[in-house]
């Protein structure tokens, strides 16, 4: 029996590109010589619908779809993941299931049992829990058919107060009473740079303690704010991992069932590549599929001859082509020399046009416009947001002349702090290194130069700063980077108290300092665009914190 893992990616509610891409790798695996073909959850779909769910048409044609691609399966089985009707008139209206076709038609429908809540997910908000467990019969092999998080049953809980287990059951204990030769997994499961060591175990673990050989199916691509790498897998009954697909793109395989099995397979294994390159290559297929999907193909943004900028830019030109951005160099009264010339030597050397614009002459407009107003006041903030407005507006002009989609260019730790201006650089269609803290953004500056000089070394190496004020620099106002971000990450990917933080061996001042920055400013991430999650805890949908919150 010859088993084809299909690791394709999929566009959510774009059920006739779905389908023609699902029917098309069933005939190349048929052509193959393939039994069985394997796809992603919810790969009808795409993942995650949300809230069109709710939707009866778009139910139908999930429906429609799984009858047409049924239909393409003669000589060859399939596993496709949709959503299903639950018949019972108790509990939700919908299943997320695998459907498992052969001979033209739905021969069974496996539901999913353990439906996550946390981060990201709210699957329990649309899909009724499964609490059958059979296994399936094909070609005289009996097959464990699991659903993604259906083998996450024993992960200890992201919360540090909660309990040492998410769930009470266990589908895999379930379905191993009933003898299977083997386990497959059908998933949609993100890319996080910080928890794809913790996957890739719970599944070499779980082939190894049910002495079980599984095949592992993973969603390839992104959906908005979501990234999911693919790296679908082969594990041996021992636990080893024998087979990896490709991370960030499609992919396709066939294996010989009895090899696998027999443990006479010969492991064919990815070399294992470091976090800042796995990040670097998740932003890139992140903007990318953005674009596309949204039916885009053009991009701007403001070029300061700042790293956060700079790194946004080598990014976007690497996901849509020099040809398809336009950058603007505003810079001010404030912006040192060598900010303009580092921006036009990056523009150059990856061949993008730019434009110069300078705004002072426009923010002396705006002061001589406010002084009967302001009269008798000294300078602040103020003054600093109405140059970020300027260009704010600079840019939105741009983009809605020419079509551009402004890319946002804020970093992590400045988001996580308030350190942005609303309406100014906050703007933007897709937030770029929202995901990103400043620390590791001057890692990608760096990988990115690994083999020549693309960003200017200038850009790298001189002390951050907005430019908004003479000679400023973001320690004025923040702590170094380094120290700022180990912060950042215990309080919000850790989610440590104060009090543990300090133990960490920061003082109190600054510990209160940096959470109240981060409190406080919970209304001006509640407005950001989309931001491309690469972490185990990203701002937006993964993180819900009440912005009026006293806390």
């Amino acid at each position: 029996m010859k088993i084809a893992l299909s690791q394709l990616n999929f566009h959510i509610a774009n059920f006739e590109k779905n389908r023609d891409a699902i029917i098309n790798s069933i005939d190349k695996a048929r052509n193959d010589g393939a039994d069985l073909v394997i796809f992603s959850e919810l790969a009808v779909c795409g993942y995650p619908p949300q809230d069109l769910l709710e939707l009866q048409d778009f139910y139908d044609k999930c429906n429609e779809s799984v009858e047409l691609i049924a239909r393409s399966c003669i000589g060859i089985a399939a596993i496709i993941g949709s959503p299903s009707i639950n018949p019972n008139p108790l509990g939700k209206k919908l299943y997320n299931s695998a459907f498992f076709l052969s001979e033209g038609k739905v021969q069974n429908i496996v539901h999913k049992a353990l439906l996550p809540t946390y981060d990201i997910f709210d699957e329990y908000r649309y899909f009724e829990p499964s609490r059958d467990f059979n296994i399936i019969e094909f070609k005289g092999h009996r097959i464990a058919l699991t659903i993604c998080e259906d083998l996450w049953d024993d992960q200890p809980s992201d919360n540090p107060f909660g309990k040492a287990k998410l769930y009470t059951v266990s589908p895999m204990d379930e379905l191993a009473r009933q003898n299977p030769d083997f386990i497959i997994n059908i998933a949609a499961s993100p890319f996080s740079y910080n928890k794809e060591k913790i996957k890739k175990n719970i599944f070499t673990d779980k082939a190894a303690r049910y002495n079980l050989p599984l095949f592992y199916l993973n969603q390839v691509g992104a959906n908005t704010e979501l990234i999911f790498d693919g790296g679908s897998m082969v594990i041996g009954a021992d636990g080893k991992v024998l087979s990896e697909l490709s991370v960030f793109q499609e992919d396709y395989r066939v294996y010989e069932l009895e090899e696998i099995i027999s443990g006479n397979y010969t492991p064919e294994l990815i070399p294992a590549r470091e976090d800042i390159e796995k990040i670097h290559d998740a932003l890139i297929l992140g903007i990318r599929d953005y674009f596309q999907k949204m039916g885009f193909s053009k991009a701007t943004l403001g070029l300061s001859g700042g790293i956060d900028s700079a790194v946004t830019l080598v990014l976007a030109n690497e996901a849509l082509g020099s040809e398809n951005i336009r950058v603007l160099l505003m810079p001010s009264q404030y912006s040192s020399d060598h900010s303009i010339t580092d921006a036009v030597e990056l523009a150059e050397n990856l061949g993008v046009k730019y434009d110069i614009m300078p705004i002072h002459e426009i923010f002396h407009q705006f002061e001589r416009n406010f002084h009967p107003l302001f009269a008798g006041l000294a300078a602040d903030i103020t003054e600093e947001n109405i140059q970020a407005r300027i260009r704010g507006v600079m840019l939105m002009a741009l983009s809605n002349k020419y079509g551009h989609i402004l890319l946002n260019t804020s970093n992590k730790s400045e988001a996580a702090v308030g350190y942005g201006t609303l309406y100014g650089d906050m703007n933007g269609g897709l937030s770029v290194l929202g995901d990103v803290y400043k620390t590791r953004v001057f890692e990608l500056a760096r990988y990115i130069n690994r083999d020549k000089e693309t960003i200017p070394v200038n850009t790298i190496t001189k002390p951050p700063s907005a430019e908004l004020r003479p000679d400023q620099k973001d320690s004025d106002s923040l702590p170094e980077y380094d120290v700022l971000d180990r912060i950042l990450h215990a309080y919000i990917e850790d989610q440590l108290s104060s009090n543990e933080i300090m133990e960490l061996g920061f003082s109190k001042a600054l510990v209160d300092k940096v959470i109240q920055m981060v409190n406080r400013n919970e209304y001006k991430r509640f407005q950001t665009p989309p931001i491309l999650r690469i972490s185990s805890k990203a701002f937006g949908i993964g993180r819900r914190i009440p912005i009026v919150a006293k806390y």
